[in-house]
């Protein structure tokens, strides 16, 4: 690990600042509609809706910048499941729902089933899972991406927000570790990781690399109100140079 590479990540923003940022809205318990590229999802209560962060692997997903074609791909924290629509759609071989919270399991393959065409449909495995604590024994994944609550600082003591927005750096060491640990990632799998400097950004991909895990900013996107969106990706194999300007390494 370069500590040098580290450094150049910016450190978590003032406290009060990203609690005034990461208020939750008042409509979780409530039956909503999501409409997304043309798309409507059911939004049972308590599952959350996505955010402008989860819109830029949405995107990507859809684009092919994150490539799931003919590959295994999960979805971790999957929510109310856009990304898992968009693999089945993008022609993904195998599509894994990853969620602690059963009911955003549940609309997921909701949303999965009736958005994906029977004849068309890769097999979706549905896991209600504390990160991969109860992902199927002996499978590996080719892809996975997590916006995790990695949020530095509690924002509610609603524990669905908690989940949700304010976990901590807890649940991306557990993420990492447990890959590591269990070998889910398969030979040239890749990871995407989106996270803000709401987080402890040094400290995550600290952890990551300390776990084997080569990260390199895949894009940046700056808000302009003080946050630094990073989207990493994430490999266990010896980095390989980027083609863009953007794809630099962070740390190996």
């Amino acid at each position: 690990m370069d500590p040098s590479l580290i450094a150049q990540l910016p450190l978590p923003l003032p406290a009060e600042q990203i609690i005034g940022m990461n208020q939750p809205k008042a409509d979780l318990n409530t039956h909503r509609t999501y409409t997304w590229n043309g798309w409507d999802f059911t939004v049972p209560p308590g599952v959350f809706l996505p955010g402008e962060t989860s819109r830029m692997i949405h995107q990507r997903l859809l684009d092919g910048d994150i490539g799931v074609r003919g590959r295994r791909y999960a979805a971790m924290g999957v929510g109310l499941g856009v990304e898992t629509a968009v693999a089945g759609l993008r022609g993904a071989a195998r599509v894994y729902a990853v969620d602690v919270h059963a009911a955003s399991v549940r609309a997921a393959e909701d949303n999965y089933r009736r958005l994906v065409p029977d004849g068309e449909a890769p097999a979706f495995v549905p896991v209600v899972s504390d990160v991969f604590a109860d992902f199927p024994e002996g499978h590996q994944v080719d892809v996975v991406t997590f916006n995790p609550p990695a949020v530095s600082q509690q924002v509610s003591g609603d524990p669905d927000v908690v989940r949700n927005v304010c976990a901590g750096a807890a649940v991306t060491d557990a993420f990492f570790s447990q890959i590591a640990e269990r070998d889910l990632l398969a030979p040239g799998g890749e990871v995407y990781l989106i996270v803000s400097n709401t987080a402890d950004l040094r400290g995550i991909i600290g952890h990551a690399a300390r776990t084997g895990f080569t990260a390199r900013i895949h894009h940046r996107h700056d808000w302009e109100d003080g946050v630094l969106t990073h989207l990493f990706r994430l490999t266990r194999e010896p980095a390989v140079a980027g083609n863009g300007t953007h794809d630099r390494e962070v740390v190996r």
